[in-house]
């Protein structure tokens, strides 16, 4: 097992062995409900190869996870009183619900990645949407817990995810995730947990100073909201010492702002500009997400354009490892948000950001737009600056530059024209 920490620096998350974990995922909530074996471990051999190390899904499903059977015809509880019930999972002989988990977990596991377990989606706790049915307590919650964890603990690559999407409302829905977390925890102390908030939303907003919240998560969503991920990520960042991340920024292809009159989807470019924004901040990780591969849609509609099969090599998908590749490739621990750096851009969708370490430093531009370095806190004699490019993970040599007020103008400019700036000092 190789077990997941906080470091001590109480920002970032390790190994136990001291070696840095970047947490790459991809949103594939309905992975275990809608998909077979052989498509479950076709999308993980995909994603392993584009650099993913985290995928996340949904034990208890969105859209009728209940009361819709998976792939192969099963359900994931019983009833009793023709009431779905937690305490009930259906684990009666033949190919049951929970081993096609078992399955995707294994299959994970052999690809090196982990699953962010979701013990279920939010609408079976507050039903503000969706289908629901709602059909946990705090007793049931509890003892579902100590269930799943129970089935899990022993396996390296997982991470618990409580919430889903949903807010917490009332004195219930706080009762019921306070008594899942610690049925899981009293079972399994070996992996981390978090929460999935609502669309513009930060898990402190209902989880700080919770013991059981290991790291911080936001949902800076798919709507308008998405152009502030960042500002979100800084509140959450001051508001608790602990690593934090966006579990859900915009989906690529997904409509802007959920309306398919506005006949613009988030796209690529989208995508990177959260990425790189949320990097910045000190994110310990960045989720990446497709329109079509959440909910795993199996043909083409207005809302949903494309079947999940035909957009696993979009470019989104395929350009998020050259983030993690820059993350990577400097001291890690030692990284922090530098705003102080650079004057900030604020146009929408301009916003130019700044991370550094001891002996470098990051500057984003999302537009191309010229960016004025302030190097002077720096210690050295000089520093060395390259331009890297977000879309294919190559880096060109811009030049030598003494530290102080230095203006640089990005390769290209425009929509699509991102460039980071890498600074070494020397």
């Amino acid at each position: 097992m190789r077990k997941l920490k906080v470091h001590s620096g109480k920002r970032y998350l390790m190994y136990e062995d001291g070696e840095p974990f970047f947490y790459l995922g991809d949103t594939a909530w309905n992975l275990f409900h809608k998909l077979s074996r052989g498509e479950i471990e076709y999308y993980l051999s995909v994603r392993a190869k584009q650099g993913f190390n985290v995928v996340q899904a949904v034990a208890l499903a969105e859209h009728d996870g209940l009361a819709t059977p998976n792939h192969y015809g099963r359900y994931p509880l019983k009833k009793i009183n023709g009431v779905y019930d937690p305490t009930m999972p259906d684990e009666d002989p033949g190919f049951n619900y929970w081993q096609n988990i078992d399955f995707a977990v294994d299959i994970a596991a052999k690809y090196s990645i982990f699953i962010a377990l979701l013990p279920t989606w939010g609408d079976k706790y507050n039903k503000a949407q969706g289908i629901g049915p709602e059909i946990f307590n705090a007793e049931n919650a509890y003892l579902y817990g100590k269930w799943i964890a129970n089935r899990y603990k022993d396996c390296w690559n997982i991470i618990w995810v409580l919430g889903g999407d949903r807010c917490l409302e009332t004195e219930q829905h706080f009762a019921v995730i306070d008594a899942m977390a610690k049925g899981i925890k009293e079972v399994d102390g070996n992996h981390l947990m978090t929460f999935h908030p609502p669309g513009a939303c930060s898990s402190i907003d209902y989880l700080k100073d919770k013991d059981y919240i290991d790291f911080h998560a936001i949902q800076s969503g798919h709507a308008i909201e998405c152009y502030d991920s960042w500002k979100m990520l800084r509140s959450t960042k001051e508001s608790e010492n602990k690593p934090f991340m966006d579990l859900e920024p915009r989906y690529e292809d997904h409509p802007a702002c959920f309306n398919i009159d506005y006949e613009y989807m988030w796209n690529a470019a989208d995508v990177r500009n959260n990425a790189y924004w949320n990097l910045m901040e000190g994110a310990c990780g960045h989720t990446y997400g497709n329109h079509s591969t959440w909910a795993f849609s199996m043909k083409e509609s207005a809302y949903w354009k494309y079947r999940w099969q035909d957009v696993l090599m979009h470019e989104g998908a395929n350009q998020l490892k050259y983030m993690m590749q820059l993350r990577m490739s400097r001291p890690y621990f030692e990284f922090r948000s530098a705003p102080e750096l650079l004057i900030d851009d604020s146009a929408v969708n301009a916003h130019q950001c700044a991370g550094r370490g001891d002996k470098y430093a990051f500057f984003y531009s999302p537009l191309g737009m010229p960016i004025r370095a302030k190097l002077d806190s720096f210690s050295g004699y000089a520093a060395k600056t390259a331009w890297f490019d977000p879309r294919t993970g190559n880096e060109m040599v811009e030049g030598i530059v003494p530290l102080k007020e230095v203006l640089f103008v990005p390769p290209s400019q425009g929509k699509g024209c991102d460039w980071v700036l890498i600074v070494d000092i020397l």
